[in-house]
């Protein structure tokens, strides 16, 4: 009986210490400030709970031994994280949430060319990170750019593949593309000279849509892409993304950082591209797509210096060998007449940099070149190009009072000669400038910035660009935004226009062409509503009207034997209005929608006409969901574009004057189960759209691309005949989208911390 009783007290101290609660508390934080009102729950349990204004946090009577705490809150990631509780004491557990990646409050610098939260700019700047293009990955920026609302790669020509970026409905010579505030992509190197770029190395993309030209001077008449490169400090150890596709492209991104003494740090990235297929599916013996062979180098440099002041450099080198053409095409028929091809030499060389002067005054000294070397042969026609630009700007940064002023001086050389009959001499420009920039804060809630550039053109003289904006912050959740402002482009009227190369035309310059102008009028409203459960949207309306003066068009019907160049005798407009959608659910679910509504005319002798290759819609998603028990991340991406104008050469000309409506989309899963690796795969361009359904073909007169059997009239007409029923010539700029069919594709990341 008594060791009965023993028996049962043991029992009942082993129930009691079984069911003995603990407390479970901490402070949940993010960006160095305590988060009020995030969501705190015992998973697997109805335990929850929320953060006071502190940030702080408590369950009482916690039972067991592990378990796990998921936190949400909007505009951050969610984070789960496991604890164990040893005999029964409390637990003190603190979170530090990170931003999520498409949260508004980015640090931007394109708008006003110094840093500041998105949602404090004067100037509306999207933002986009690296995990936004890792949602559907791309062997360059050019490609990955087709996802983001209101910009379109646009491909101009069906056999070399090469093409522009529009914004907005315009075209590429109107966008500013720049490599970390520098402007080091020309407009005769755009698609060059964003392929190539090592992904892994890209920090964030900024766009900034309208002109900006009153602080980055020429070519930013329509908008300008910022490519920001990572901070070598920041950067990882060792990274590296290898994906291949069922076309057999074949993709590696490396980047690695050292240190170099004990003040230095390096970053060093390579690229290597290679597509070597000769694929075919449209049966018209012309390669669907261009084969490339290119590998890119680059590195950055940060040096340590006394009170923190910045000293950067940055160096990248190039080369890619691409053809297209007749699938029979090799090297050695390079410029003949036997068999048709386009093969590019490119050869690119590019330097950046920025020096923060040893003042107590904030001066910094930005400076940039860049070397393009370009042996082309398009058929019979060569066209051998070089091009080098250098640029120096000089900034002073100063707080007084309410007023946050910025003033530089810049100066931008550019050489340019080619060996067509176009340029018989050496095109030098200088452009020198000076800006003045004032951000003006009335109160937490109103901020006006004025700004002013004047620039010198030394062969057009002189071109002056105000610009003006007005934000005010109604409240914590709703921002408003007026800008307007003017932009400018220099003339460069050569750069790959195939007529334009031929040589068999006269170039004709009717009168001295004026710099194309522009001035530009946005409003831009942001709403924040979150929903209480971790729920969070983020709402962005952009009205935009752009009026363009002086536009230079090239006239090669007049005369056949000509190229007229004159600006236009009217006007162009580009007016719309786009939306974008961030939403974010505390499941892992998230949607990024975009739309953009688009009006886009040349007026002239009162007649109005819609450019060429110019959307009247364009729509964008991403919908990304997380099952956090398989490690495994679903990514759905596309697009899709109304109908476009397309360039036929004749009235009797078979194909399609106008494209169809067509999406692109993409599904890829990610699996991240597996430290320092992730495993993706999907595919791409699910609904197997190509240009060619409802056309005969895409290329007019594949089977003679010299021309050799066409035959013209006195008047120098194309004559239609039993062989030529449509009266045609051999034409490769048909295109408005990627010639490629549906096709999987399977990649590997790695990165060391």
């Amino acid at each position: 009986m008594k060791n009965s009783i023993w028996i049962l007290i043991l029992f009942n101290l082993q129930f009691c210490f079984a069911q003995q609660t603990s407390k479970i508390s901490g402070f949940v934080s993010g960006n160095g400030q305590k988060i009020q009102a995030a969501n705190v729950q015992l998973v697997g349990t109805n335990q929850k709970t929320v953060s006071d204004s502190l940030g702080y946090y408590i369950f009482e009577n916690v039972t067991g031994e592990n378990g796990k705490i998921q936190v949400t809150s909007a505009g951050f990631k969610p984070v789960t994280q496991r604890f164990s509780i040893i005999n029964g004491q409390d637990l003190s557990l603190d979170f530090d949430l990170e931003d999520n990646e498409n949260q508004l409050n980015e640090v931007v610098v394109s708008g006003t060319l110094k840093p500041v939260k998105r949602l404090e700019s004067a100037v509306p700047v999207e933002v986009y990170s690296p995990v936004f293009f890792k949602k559907n990955p791309t062997p360059s920026i050019y490609d990955a750019l087709q996802n983001i609302n209101g910009v379109r790669p646009q491909l101009n020509c069906g056999v070399c593949n090469t093409g522009d970026i529009h914004i907005n409905g315009l075209e590429g010579p109107y966008t500013l593309v720049m490599i970390d505030g520098m402007p080091i992509v020309s407009s005769l190197s755009t698609v060059y000279g964003l392929s190539g770029i090592p992904n892994s190395l890209v920090e964030r993309i900024e766009i900034v849509k309208g002109p900006a030209s009153s602080l980055y001077g020429s070519e930013a008449v329509g908008g300008l892409i910022n490519i920001i490169t990572k901070n070598p400090t920041n950067a990882p150890m060792f990274s590296a993304d290898y994906f291949t596709t069922t076309y057999l492209e074949n993709n590696l991104d490396l980047g690695m950082k050292f240190n170099v003494g004990k003040k230095t740090i390096s970053l060093l990235g390579v690229n290597y591209f290679n597509y070597d297929q000769v694929i075919d599916k449209d049966k018209d013996n012309f390669t669907d797509v261009t084969l490339s062979d290119r590998i890119s180098v680059f590195n950055k440099w940060n040096f340590q210096r006394n009170d923190n002041r910045l000293f950067t450099i940055a160096a990248r080198g190039m080369y890619e060998d691409r053809w297209g053409g007749d699938v029979r095409w090799e090297k050695k028929y390079r410029g003949g007449d036997e068999i048709y091809g386009e093969s590019i030499y490119t050869k690119r060389g590019e330097l950046i940099g920025s020096y923060q002067l040893p003042f107590e005054e904030k001066l910094m000294l930005s400076f940039s070149g860049n070397v393009h070397y370009q042996d082309s042969r398009y058929g019979t026609t060569s066209y051998i190009a070089n091009q080098k630009i250098g640029f120096l700007q000089l900034t002073w940064d100063k707080k007084i009072g309410r007023n946050d002023i910025l003033a530089g001086a810049a100066a931008r050389y550019t050489y340019y000669n080619d060996n067509t009959t176009a340029t018989k001499n050496p095109e030098k420009t200088w452009l020198p400038g000076i800006f003045v920039q004032d951000e003006i804060t009335f109160s937490p809630k109103s901020q006006v910035l004025l700004g002013a550039r004047y620039d010198y053109n030394s062969i057009h003289g002189s071109i002056f660009t105000p610009r003006f904006a007005y934000r005010f912050k109604a409240n914590e959740n709703t921002i408003f935004r007026l800008n307007a402002g003017t932009g400018f482009r220099v003339v460069n009227l050569f750069t790959e226009d195939h007529a334009a190369l031929t040589g068999s035309r006269d170039v004709i310059i009717k009168n001295d062409l004026k710099p194309e102008q522009s001035v530009n009028v946005n409003l831009n409203y942001i709403q924040k509503i979150n929903f209480g459960n971790g729920t969070f949207m983020g709402i962005e309306t952009t009205a935009f009207y752009t009026r363009f003066s002086n536009k230079i068009i090239s006239d090669y019907e007049t005369d056949p034997n000509k190229i007229i160049y004159d600006n236009i005798d009217g006007y162009a407009l580009s007016q719309g209005i786009s939306i974008n959608i961030d939403l974010n659910f505390p499941s892992g679910l998230k949607f990024i929608i975009g739309a953009t509504f688009l009006d886009n005319k040349n007026v002239q002798d009162e007649i109005s006409e819609r450019p060429f290759l110019t959307e009247n819609f364009t729509g964008t998603w991403s919908v990304s969901y997380k099952i956090e028990p398989w490690n495994l991340l679903l990514d759905y991406t596309g697009n899709v574009y109304s109908p476009m104008k397309l360039p036929l050469l004749n009235e009797y000309d078979p194909r399609n004057p106008n494209s169809p409506w067509y999406s692109i989309q993409n599904i890829q899963f990610t699996y991240t189960g597996w430290k320092n690796f992730e495993i993706y795969g999907g595919i791409k361009n699910l609904l197997n759209f190509t240009p060619k359904q409802n056309n005969p073909f895409l290329i007019s007169r594949t089977n003679d691309p010299f021309d050799k059997n066409v035959q013209y009239d006195s008047n120098g007409k194309v004559m239609v005949t039993p062989d030529n029923p449509y009266g045609l010539t051999f034409d490769t700029t048909y295109v408005y989208g990627q010639n490629q069919t549906i096709r999987g594709f399977l990649g590997l990341r790695y990165t060391l911390k």
